[in-house]
């Protein structure tokens, strides 16, 4: 079964399973669901039905994508595919708040929309329904042993994410940060959230303890070289695609890893003159793309990525499994390979 099939099966398997977990419990609380809908991508800004882009799903997807190599039931994993995107996306509606973000897939954020504490609210909630999500494992017969294995994984990404965080937030008043503690960073944020997605549908295959690890690692390189291709996109990539403004990360000053990198180069004074002024303005980029270009900063951040992405194909082949098993996993992975949004 290629990775379209397997997408066209998974995919309203995970969308069906997140409605149930996220669905209105009453009247009185479906202004509160419902902002956790919208941010979900299915009610626009009145609560009304909505067809359109809700995310990639990425996480879920892969989650069944290793379950399913690993010769295990995708239907005992689906409560964690859907716990971990609703995880996910707990940490998008704090991440706006965070970054003051007004946007995200086009959109107005949930704390643009209807202010920051609502929106506290709404990724507590998330999160909270995250693990409530995860503890349906016990209703498909997954072994005691098996869940509590899955919720210590869990539990230690979460604690992962929010110290990728702090790091993402205190880089914010440094001009020194070095491409090691970047690195380190995106671990947190991205990487263990991927990680945890293909080393728990191996878990809940029943796979061994070096298939669940290897599994696990490969997710986790992937993840990296998500994030650097992000990183990419974020100063390079196509507004009309991305749905984010043309190099909105140098007008934000986001320590991505092109600009840390440069930050740590030849160019590195003149960048760092740049960014000590209070803000930069649109008429401050081509100057921050020129430096930028002078130290190759986007063909370095493209061959680590590329780095990272050879590093999850040789996590992948580790798992011991056949190529076939693995094949659907491999076509995603390349399809994520110099992504365009």
């Amino acid at each position: 079964m290629s990775i379209q099939e397997r997408m066209a099966r998974y995919l309203p398997l995970i969308e069906e399973t997140l409605q149930r977990a996220l669905q209105t419990p009453c009247v009185a609380l479906a202004g509160h669901h419902g902002m956790m809908q919208y941010h979900l991508g299915w009610l626009d800004e009145g609560f009304r039905p909505r067809v359109g882009e809700g995310g990639k799903r990425l996480r879920p997807l892969l989650c069944l994508l290793a379950c399913a190599a690993a010769r295990g039931d995708v239907q005992v994993a689906l409560p964690a595919a859907a716990a971990i995107e609703i995880l996910h996306n707990f940490s998008l509606v704090h991440d706006d708040i965070e970054d003051r973000s007004p946007t995200r897939r086009g959109r107005p954020t949930v704390w643009a929309l209807w202010g920051v504490p609502q929106a506290v609210n709404v990724g507590d909630a998330l999160f909270a329904l995250a693990h409530r999500t995860l503890g349906r494992l016990a209703e498909h017969d997954v072994p005691p042993e098996r869940v509590l294995a899955a919720m210590r994984a869990f539990d230690d990404t979460c604690v992962a994410l929010t110290e990728g965080q702090y790091l993402d937030m205190s880089f914010e008043a440094r001009l020194d940060v070095s491409v090691d503690e970047y690195l380190a960073m995106i671990e947190g944020k991205t990487a263990a959230l991927m990680g945890l997605s293909t080393g728990l549908g191996a878990l809940l295959a029943g796979a061994p303890a070096h298939t669940v690890e290897s599994f696990q690692r490969f997710g986790q390189r992937l993840g990296i070289a998500f994030q650097i291709e992000d990183d990419i996109l974020g100063i390079w990539g196509d507004e009309a695609l991305t749905g984010k403004p043309a190099a909105s990360d140098i007008v934000e000053k986001k320590k991505t890893l092109p600009v840390v990198y440069a930050l740590g180069s030849a160019a590195g004074e003149r960048l760092r003159t740049l960014y000590r002024q209070p803000q930069l303005t649109a008429e401050d980029v081509p100057s921050v793309l020129a430096l930028l270009a002078e130290v190759d900063a986007e063909g370095t951040a493209r061959r680590m990525a590329e780095e990272a992405h050879q590093q999850a194909l040789a996590a992948l082949a580790d798992t011991g499994l056949s190529e076939e098993a693995l094949a659907p996993l491999r076509e995603l992975a390349a399809s994520l390979r110099g992504r365009r949004r």
